[in-house]
C-alpha cells in the first residue's frame, strides 16, 4: 500500500500526523537540551571539580559529534526501511545509561568513552532522524512540518540552559546530569515509542519533477559530492562563528555580559529566520535560494569581522543568527529538493556525516585560526570568504535539468 493509500484509508490520520509532529517537537527540545546544551553550562563545574583540562572536556563533546556523524549513515538506511520509531526509541534508551556513565566517571578516559556512547545516541535521536520522519510522512507539506520542528527545537537552549544552571546551583555537576538523564528518560523514551507509533509507508514513488534514483549512484555523483563539500564548508564557518563570537566581541572591548546578550539575540535570530523559509521556497529556485542563503551567511560573518561599534555588532549577530537558522532548513531539504524523498534517510545520512564532522571541529579550528592570524576579526573575514566559496560551489549542486 502506498503512502497516498494509507492517508486515504485514514490509517495515517491528520491527528496521527499532528501527534507525531508534536512528539518530535518535544523530544527534540529535550534531546538537544540534555545531550548538547547542558554541556557548556556544566563544563566549568566539571573542570573545577575534577581538575581535568577544559580542552580535554570539550574534546569529549566534539568526539561525541564525530561518532554521531558516523552512526548517522547506518541510521539513515534503517530509517528508509523501518521508519523512526524503533531507532529513535533505542537511541533515547541508550542515552540514559550513557549520561549516567558521564555523571559517574571517575577518570578522564571513562568520561571520554561515556561521551562517545552519548554520540551513538545523538546519531539516533537528533535532527536527521526527525527530519526523515517528517519528510516521508508529510509529502508536499514537509517544509511546513520541518519549519515547525526547527522552530520548536530552537528553544532547546532557551529551556535547558537555565534549567541546567538552576540545577547546578543546588547540586553538583554529577547529580545535575543524573536529574537530566531522568528527564530525558521520562520524556523521550515513551515519547518516541508511543508518539511515533504510526505504520511506516512503503518507499514513496519518485516525485514528478525527479527521476528515479539509485542512492549509490547519487552518492557518487558530482552534484551530491559538490553539495556535500559546499554545505560542509558553510557549516564549518557558521559554527566557528557561533563558538567564537564572544571572544571576538571581547577583542573589541565588549564586556562578557553584553557579549552574552549578543549571542542570545543571535539565537533568537535563528527562530526569526526560519519563519520566512516557506515563503522563500515559493519565490526562489533550488539553486537560487541555496546560493542566496550561503551568501547571506558570508556577508553577516564578514560584517562581524569588520564592524566595531556595540550596536552594529549586535545587529550583525542577529542577522547572522537569521541566516544560520535558515541554513538548518536548507540542510533538511537539500536532498528532497534535488532527488526527492525516495531515499531521503540514506542520502541525508551520507550528507550529514561530513557536516557534523566539520561542526565538531569548528570550535577548535576557529580558535586556532585566530591565533595564527593574529585575532578574531581577521578570522571572521576568512570564514566569510570560505562561505563565499561554498556559495559558488552550490551553483553546480543540482543533478540535472529537472531541478531549476
Amino acid at each position: 500500500m502506498s503512502f497516498g493509500a494509507l492517508a486515504q484509508s485514514d490509517v495515517v490520520s491528520r491527528a496521527g500526523l499532528r501527534r507525531a509532529l508534536v512528539t518530535l517537537c518535544v523530544t527534540e527540545i529535550t534531546s538537544w537540551g540534555v545531550l548538547y546544551y547542558a554541556f557548556p553550562v556544566l563544563a566549568g563545574d566539571i573542570t573545577a571539580t575534577t581538575g581535568w583540562p577544559i580542552a580535554a572536556i570539550t574534546a569529549a563533546l566534539s568526539g561525541s559529534q564525530l561518532v554521531a556523524a558516523l552512526v548517522g549513515i547506518p541510521v539513515g538506511w534503517w530509517l528508509d526501511h523501518r521508519g523512526p520509531r524503533g531507532v529513535m526509541t533505542a537511541g533515547s534508551a541508550l542515552a540514559v545509561p550513557a549520561l549516567v556513565a558521564v555523571a559517574t566517571a571517575q577518570n578522564l578516559v571513562w568520561f571520554l568513552v561515556a561521551w562517545l556512547l552519548v554520540g551513538v545516541a545523538m546519531g539516533a535521536v537528533l535532527y536527521p532522524p526527525a527530519f526523515a520522519a517528517l519528510t516521508s510522512r508529510h509529502g508536499s507539506d514537509r517544509i511546513r512540518a520541518l519549519t515547525i520542528l526547527t522552530l520548536a527545537a530552537g528553544l532547546a537552549s532557551t529551556v535547558f540552559a537555565p534549567l541546567t544552571a538552576g540545577l547546578a546551583a543546588h547540586l553538583d555537576w554529577r547529580a545535575t546530569y543524573l536529574v537530566l538523564a531522568a528527564i530525558l528518560a521520562l520524556i523521550t523514551v515513551p515519547g518516541h515509542w508511543f508518539g511515533l507509533a504510526l505504520p511506516w509507508p512503503e518507499r514513496p514513488d519518485a516525485e514528478s519533477q525527479h527521476e528515479q534514483v539509485d542512492p549509490g549512484t547519487v552518492a557518487r555523483s558530482r552534484a551530491f559530492v559538490t553539495l556535500t563539500v559546499a554545505l560542509s564548508l558553510a557549516a564549518f564557518a557558521t559554527f566557528a562563528v557561533v563558538i567564537n563570537l564572544v571572544p571576538l566581541l571581547a577583542e573589541r572591548g565588549i564586556g562578557t555580559g553584553t557579549a552574552a546578550v549578543a549571542l542570545g539575540l543571535g539565537g533568537a535570530g535563528q527562530v526569526l529566520g526560519r519563519l520566512g523559509y516557506t515563503t522563500l521556497t515559493r519565490r526562489t529556485t533550488v539553486r537560487g535560494r541555496t546560493a542566496l542563503i550561503l551568501l547571506a551567511m558570508a556577508v553577516t560573518t564578514a560584517l562581524l569581522g569588520m564592524l566595531t561599534s556595540v550596536a552594529a555588532l549586535i545587529v550583525a549577530a542577529i542577522l547572522a543568527g537569521m541566516a544560520r537558522g535558515v541554513f538548518t532548513l536548507l540542510q533538511a531539504t537539500a536532498v528532497t529538493d534535488r532527488w526527492g524523498p525516495r531515499y531521503y534517510g540514506q542520502l541525508t545520512g551520507l550528507l550529514s556525516a561530513p557536516l557534523t564532522i566539520t561542526m565538531a571541529l569548528a570550535p577548535f579550528a576557529g580558535a586556532a585560526m585566530a591565533g595564527l592570524l593574529g585575532g578574531y576579526a581577521t578570522t571572521f573575514l576568512v570564514l566569510g570568504a570560505v562561505t563565499v566559496a561554498a556559495a559558488l560551489l552550490s551553483l553546480v549542486t543540482n543533478p540535472g535539468r529537472n531541478v531549476p
